[in-house]
């Protein structure tokens, strides 16, 4: 295949609907606790705040400055944010992670709807920006927690 039917591949129509219609995109008033993670290879940023109750999210925003592809995987995790817990955020990001980088499975619901970058496994340099919605969140969880947990590698 060559590398422009690859970068079609990549970008497909659901790739690109996602981007353009993120839910829960802003800033909250009043959060409990703001994190922003920027990807160095690329620049991309996400600025995620949370509301907590009883350790689950009881609000979300996130402030999304990325390509494409960072832009669905924040619009995956803002649809579905809302109620998880930090073990779930976790686990989820845990599962992205290694379906980018060691050709595991799609996350499991409520986070399968990232399964639509599976493609974008094979373009190492796009990881990172895929990442940050789900990493900003769990660091986010952690911080409120008053134990941040690093994200491994």
């Amino acid at each position: 295949m060559s590398g422009e039917n690859d970068l079609i591949k990549l970008y497909s129509s659901r790739i690109l609907a996602l981007a353009a219609d993120i839910p829960r995109l802003g800033r909250l008033e009043d959060p409990d606790v703001s994190v922003k993670r920027r990807s160095p290879l690329c620049g991309s940023t996400v600025t995620v705040d949370l509301k907590l109750e009883d350790g689950r999210i009881a609000d979300y925003a996130q402030d999304v400055k990325a390509c494409a592809l960072g832009q669905a995987a924040a619009s995956v995790v803002g649809s579905v944010a809302v109620g998880r817990t930090r073990d779930e955020i976790e686990t989820a990001r845990d599962q992205l992670r290694d379906m980018l980088k060691s050709e595991g499975p799609a996350p499991e619901a409520p986070f399968n709807g990232l399964g639509v970058l599976l493609p974008a496994r094979e373009y190492r340099n796009r990881h990172a920006s895929i990442l940050l919605a789900l990493e900003a969140t769990a660091e986010a969880m952690a911080d409120a927690d008053g134990n941040r947990a690093c994200a491994p590698d």
